[in-house]
């Protein structure tokens, strides 16, 4: 599945997670309300997109990451971007 690593990704992925490590998936983009598509790995259906689109479950990401720990670094899986922290202005010195 070579093709999918060139495809832009639907909304901007952030780290991909160490193998064995678990995927933070909490936008609502991941999430396809309206038709289950079979999952890329295991064929069952799902409503999980991954950022690319691809139809997979969240699980069966992660266990791919734990099996291709090489070729996950390329990205075909990989947690959301996390907001900065914002520093509090009000340090009580």
């Amino acid at each position: 599945m070579t093709g999918r690593r060139s495809k832009k990704p639907l909304f901007e992925p952030g780290l991909i997670p160490v193998p064995g490590a678990l995927l933070d998936w909490r936008d609502n983009q991941h999430f396809d309300r309206w038709q289950d598509r079979p999952c890329a790995l295991c064929d069952k259906p799902t409503p999980m997109r991954s950022h690319y689109g691809e139809p997979v479950h969240k699980a069966c990401a992660e266990d791919w990451i734990a099996a291709n720990p090489t070729e996950a670094r390329l990205g075909r899986f990989a947690s959301d971007v996390q907001p900065k922290k914002r520093q509090r202005d009000d340090d009580h010195a």
